[in-house]
């Protein structure tokens, strides 16, 4: 993991961002209506969400011995209505091949819950922010 990921507008598109991530470069954009040069703010929250998914679980299997020859992770984002206040689901299918019992199944589903993104979107962030130097 970077020790800082930098955001900043790249004067490319209206609202067209440059995301630096250690040694690599990303672009961050809103929507095709508004620009649409790379994946929206919440596209990097469901992809880093999957990619944690994903690696948890080979790590698992690798760990445990279990016939685990290929995971994928979809996920998509929608704004739900909760008691009267509007909150972010995303909604997340795990695929999983080989030749897993319906236990070993189970028990991946439960691992893939305890990847430490998905603990980190379950509970509250705390998010501390600043002023730079200008």
């Amino acid at each position: 993991m970077s020790e800082f990921v930098v955001v900043a507008e790249n004067t490319r598109g209206r609202y067209q961002q440059g995301v630096t991530v250690g040694q690599h470069q990303l672009i961050a954009d809103e929507p095709v209506n508004l620009g649409d040069a790379g994946p929206a703010p919440f596209d990097f929250v469901m992809a880093g969400l999957g990619a944690c998914t994903s690696i948890t679980l080979r790590m698992y299997a690798e760990r445990k011995g279990i016939a685990l020859t290929h995971v994928s992770v979809a996920l998509s984002h929608e704004k739900i209505e909760v008691n009267g206040v509007s909150r972010d689901r995303l909604e997340r299918t795990i695929r999983l091949e080989g030749a897993l019992t319906v236990e070993q199944r189970q028990r991946m589903l439960e691992i893939a819950n305890k990847c430490p993104v998905h603990r980190a979107l379950s509970s509250s962030f705390v998010i501390e922010s600043a002023l730079g130097a200008s």
